[in-house]
């Protein structure tokens, strides 16, 4: 499957797929908000393109009900962090990252709900969102590597956007900066889901079997996190 990722203005980064066996072309918006377009093998990326950019009114609709919600300020962000938007004193845009705090100044004829500022805010947000999740995470998942005995080579935070986190045959451990917004069973749930992977890589019983040693309540909190996806996703 032949796969390409364009940038549209207006718009913004779209994946095109070329699909063997596909007739039509079909736009879809993931729960990440990302768009995605499929289309016949035969047919050019020009027409992709001209067919994204026609539905461009319906994709803004998409995007705001799929991981694109309006943040505002008091928005909660991750465990420790909150949106405050301020006048800014420069006719400039400007944004700060502190341990509490994603700090947004923006002029006053401009509305935070304007696509430009509301680009910024996700921006410092998911920079908050990276500087939790790098400060803590890596110190979780060695605490349970060790209470439990498992051993892996290295650990990363990545803006996975498909998946909580993954482990190689090599046993190196990469998480999603957005497991900051889950609640810390879960998190600890995909921490213990990734260091099973150092032993057991397919999912098949054997895994399920191994994990439930160290997840009570495993087939719940494999049903809640169903209901969660890796987007930003801010709360009151």
């Amino acid at each position: 499957m032949a796969q390409k990722t364009i940038f549209l203005p207006d718009i913004g980064e779209v994946v095109i797929r070329k699909r063997k066996g596909a007739k039509s072309i079909r736009l879809s918006v993931s729960h990440d908000g990302q768009i995605r377009l499929s289309m016949p093998t035969w047919s050019p990326y020009a027409v992709g393109m001209e067919f994204v950019r026609s539905k461009s009114e319906w994709l803004q609709t998409q995007s705001h009900g799929k991981g694109h919600s309006i943040l505002k300020d008091g928005d909660r962000i991750g465990k420790a962090h909150r949106i405050v938007i301020s006048e800014a004193l420069k006719d400039k845009i400007s944004t700060r990252v502190t341990e509490t705090e994603i700090q947004i100044n923006i002029p006053a004829h401009q509305k935070p709900e304007d696509k430009e500022i509301q680009a910024c805010i996700r921006s410092a947000a998911l920079k908050a969102l990276k500087q939790e999740a790098s400060k803590l995470l890596p110190q979780r998942l060695e605490s349970l590597a060790a209470e439990h005995g498992f051993r892996y080579t290295s650990v990363s935070i990545k803006q996975l956007k498909a998946r909580w986190g993954s482990c190689n045959s090599h046993k190196q451990i990469a998480l999603s900066s957005y497991l900051m917004q889950l609640p810390w069973e879960l998190i600890d749930y995909v921490l213990l889901h990734e260091l099973v992977h150092t032993r057991i890589m397919a999912h098949g019983k054997p895994f399920w079997d191994e994990l439930s040693k160290y997840v009570s309540h495993l087939p719940r909190k494999r049903k809640i996190i169903r209901t969660h996806r890796p987007a930003l996703i801010p709360q009151a």
